[in-house]
This record gives C-alpha cells, sequence and structure tokens, in this order.
C-alpha cells in the first residue's frame, strides 16, 4: 500500500506543478510579456489548458463569480492538499 500512495502523492504532485504552470503562463499572456504567436510557446500553453481546464471549468461552475478573478486554482490546490491526500493517507496508510 506504501507503494501506492507515493505514486498517487507523486501523481498529484506533477498535477499541482503543472497548475502552477499554467498559472503562470495565463499571467504572462495576459501581461504580454510572451508572444503567443510562438508556435512553441502556444504549444505548451495548449498543453497546460488542455490538462487544467476540466477541472477547472467544474471549480468555475460552482463558484460564484468574482469578475476579473479567478481563485479556481486556489481552490484545487487547496482541495488537493487538505481533502484528497489526507484521504489518501488514512485509506492507504491508517494513519
Amino acid at each position: 500500500m506504501f507503494e501506492l500512495y507515493n505514486l498517487l502523492n507523486i501523481l498529484l504532485n506533477g498535477y499541482m506543478l503543472i497548475l502552477l504552470a499554467y498559472c503562470i503562463f495565463s499571467f504572462l499572456f495576459s501581461f504580454g510579456v510572451v508572444n503567443p504567436s510562438s508556435n512553441i510557446i502556444r504549444g505548451i500553453y495548449m498543453f497546460l489548458s488542455q490538462m487544467c481546464d476540466p477541472i477547472l471549468n467544474t471549480i468555475r461552475q460552482m463558484l460564484p463569480s468574482l469578475g476579473a478573478i479567478d481563485i479556481s486554482p486556489v481552490v484545487v490546490f487547496l482541495v488537493i492538499d487538505f481533502i484528497i491526500r489526507p484521504l489518501l493517507r488514512y485509506t492507504l496508510l491508517g494513519y
């Protein structure tokens, strides 16, 4: 069970890094720091968007509108850290 817990923990850490990269890229695009017409940058952003948008869109539908502020990544980070990880630890490791 410890190996399964480690694998799931690594996957959650990887997803959190992808989500962080998505947030950074969206800030860079909105402030005009990176050129969105570059094929490499656009490819990276499309990959990050395809990985993060399904979960973020679900969270966005549940949250009230805050105008231009999007707190859905924060909600996903909090859910992973305070609900999913302790649940995995309790169910797989017993503590």
